[in-house]
């Protein structure tokens, strides 16, 4: 009864009660999309970074190269000579290399030259077809199969670089010979193939057979290729590669071989635990910022259920005081108060957290293109959602402190008198 009237009494002033649930709920909102997204971002970004003690590639910014490296998500810092790379890759401290040739697209997704054991780093088994054996054949990710309906046995053609609108490369077109399984990582939106058929798309010194496609599927019209005795092979002299991904028998190497390379090469090797923790540094920065604005208008918010309770109280003193000659007694009074004050925070709270899953679906939206990273706006942190929730209740109850203890020291003789 003393809720159901609650309830009817926040709605007194809609105007006044549809402020403060807005603010109360931007702010939950914030909050909850920040404590999903830093979880999440941080378990991404350690997901795809396991297995992987060191990354080689073109001298220049360390950070650049894991980010294009790893993570797909900027330009790599150049190439490198892959008989030089291959000095390394040999090296008995090595436990696995896996080498990376960038170089094409496919309407912005990237095309990757690399190996089958890029695949067994990421647990990305098969789920259709079977792996690349030949060039020109590809592996696709399963977001990318999904998004662009591909499947088994299509073909298209790359486009130059990393923009969408590049370059349409029609000597060559690339068959889909399988589909890997989803992993909610990088993989997902890569497409992959053998490192000779970046070289051979970008080569002009041997002479490839093609002949015309009767019906070429997801691309434009041109040549797709049937025959591989004119393959690129993985010992082509003189060919680059972007990087390559380490991961070391012995840790020693971690320390020392940043140094002996940067030395004696022109090439870089970088960590990614040092880089990632470096930009989750700077991630940091950006979460303290909008939590500290979250709860400046959280704060306001509680100022504004304050000053609406507390002007509906001048009003309603007559209507309390009646309650009390009707045999309602101080904590009754005090308990509608509180629980119209709670009313406004549970209601802004729900709403604030359906409000932050709406924004973070939208933001992985964009960055799963943009960042081949997504989040699930479904996932829910108990703990600190929790404490969420209640310092959205410890609001409301700071807010009606005030109210409360006046309605409960209602002088009722005096109300009466001059009302």
């Amino acid at each position: 009864m003393i809720a159901k009237l609650a309830w009817r009494n926040i709605w007194f002033k809609p105007l006044n009660t549809i402020l403060s649930i807005v603010l109360l709920m931007s702010s939950v909102a914030i909050i909850t999309v920040l404590i999903l997204l830093e979880k999440q971002f941080e378990e991404k970004f350690s997901s795809n970074i396991d297995g992987v003690d060191l990354v080689m590639g073109a001298q220049g910014s360390p950070l650049q190269l894991i980010l294009s490296s790893v993570y797909q998500v900027d330009a790599p810092t150049g190439n490198i000579s892959y008989d030089d790379a291959k000095v390394w890759m040999n090296s008995p401290f090595v436990e696995k290399a896996i080498p990376l040739a960038f170089g094409d697209n496919y309407r912005g997704f990237k095309i990757v030259g690399t190996t089958p054991d890029y695949l067994e780093k990421y647990d990305a088994k098969i789920s259709k077809g079977t792996l690349f054996e030949h060039n020109f054949e590809v592996v696709l990710g399963n977001d990318i199969a999904q998004k662009l309906s591909i499947r088994v046995g299509d073909t298209f053609f790359g486009s130059h670089g990393d923009a969408a609108e590049g370059e349409v490369h029609e000597n060559e077109g690339y068959k889909v010979v399988g589909i890997a399984q989803k992993t909610g990582k990088v993989v997902d939106n890569l497409i992959l193939c053998n490192i000779p058929s970046v070289w051979q798309m970008h080569g002009s010194h041997k002479e490839q057979e093609v002949e015309k496609s009767d019906n070429p599927s997801h691309g434009n019209e041109g040549h797709i290729r049937h025959e591989h005795e004119n393959d690129f092979t993985i010992e082509e002299p003189e060919m680059e590669i972007t990087a390559v991904l380490f991961k070391f028998r012995n840790k020693m190497a971690v320390v020392t071989w940043p140094r002996i390379i940067a030395q004696n090469t022109k090439m870089q090797v970088a960590s990614p635990a040092i880089e990632v923790n470096r930009l989750f540094k700077l991630f940091g920065i950006g979460i303290d910022a909008l939590l500290y604005l979250a709860y400046g208008i959280m704060f306001i918010s509680g100022i504004s259920i304050f000053i609406a309770l507390f002007n509906t109280l001048k009003e309603r003193k007559f209507e309390f005081a009646l309650l009390r000659v009707s045999g309602a007694g101080r904590f009754k009074l005090l308990s509608l108060v509180v629980i119209e004050s709670l009313l406004l925070c549970v209601v802004g709270f729900v709403f604030g957290t359906i409000l932050g899953r709406f924004a973070l679906m939208l933001l992985s939206a964009s960055t799963a293109d943009d960042f081949k990273m997504s989040f699930n706006p479904y996932e829910f942190i108990w703990d600190k959602e929790g404490v969420l929730f209640l310092l959205t209740i410890l609001v409301g109850l700071l807010a009606a402190l005030i109210p409360a203890l006046k309605a409960y020291n209602l002088n009722i003789s005096k109300t009466l008198a001059n009302g």
